[in-house]
């Protein structure tokens, strides 16, 4: 009863354990708006206006959170947008505790290691095919047989030409397809990553830019988590205060 009791409870919070959520918290200059079911923020100052929303309904807790940023210049004049010129700090039993920011170069980085991990598997699950399949044309067989004088084990080995053939091409046709679909993989990803993520850009008046800010794991405190995500655009700084929890 013990055992039962523990299991269904396991797999009763199972069902509790959820991501978490973001709340942002507007300051002067600034104004909570819902975007498609989603808290987002939008800050306006003279010559620029940032708006920031999570770019996922829910974070993973220990995951990096990921933000969606538009920015727009409403100068008469280029202004520049610098990755380099975002910072997050965490507030951590009253410290302020800097967050990297993840650039676009360090996240294609990260996933052409990705890829030659997934190349080195998908090498490792072709040769097994390619094994598998040189010892396919092989055969043994035991059979008994009976005689006047009694019965007999007979072992029988032989080789199959044809079966082997059919059994490499079998695995030569797996092992393309592998290899191509680990190349399609990585191939969509740093193309994903090349819309989407947020780089260097000079802004002409009136344009808008924008796209996913990556930022490293929040440092592990209990209850929420409060941060500032700090945006320059030109000469002006947008603080984007946010809380992060199982609200």
């Amino acid at each position: 009863m013990r055992i039962v009791f523990v299991i269904a409870a396991v797999l009763s919070c199972a069902g509790c354990v959820t991501g978490e959520t973001v709340q942002f918290r507007a300051q002067q200059g600034q104004q909570s708006i819902i975007r498609d079911g989603q808290a987002a923020l939008v800050s306006t100052k003279k010559n620029s206006i940032v708006i920031a929303r999570p770019a996922a309904r829910q974070f993973q807790n220990g995951g990096r959170p990921v933000f969606v940023v538009g920015i727009n210049n409403l100068s008469k004049q280029p202004q520049n947008f610098l990755v380099s010129g975002v910072q997050v700090t965490q507030v951590v039993n009253g410290e302020a505790v800097p967050l990297e920011v993840i650039t676009y170069e360090k996240l294609v980085q990260e996933e052409k290691t990705r890829q030659v991990f997934a190349a080195v598997a998908t090498g490792l699950s072709a040769g097994a095919n390619s094994y598998s399949a040189s010892r396919a044309g092989y055969y043994n067989s035991s059979s008994t047989v009976y005689t006047p004088r009694g019965s007999y084990q007979v072992h029988t080995t032989g080789y199959s030409p044809t079966a082997a053939a059919i059994a490499q091409s079998n695995a030569s046709a797996q092992n393309s397809a592998m290899i191509a679909s680990t190349i399609e993989s990585g191939q969509r990803n740093l193309a994903v990553l090349e819309q989407a993520v947020i780089k260097d850009n000079t802004l002409m008046p009136g344009e808008w830019y924008g796209g996913q800010l990556h930022i490293a794991p929040l440092v592990s405190a209990e209850g929420n988590k409060t941060y500032t995500i700090s945006v320059l655009v030109g000469s002006e700084r947008h603080e984007i205060q946010v809380a992060q929890g199982a609200m």
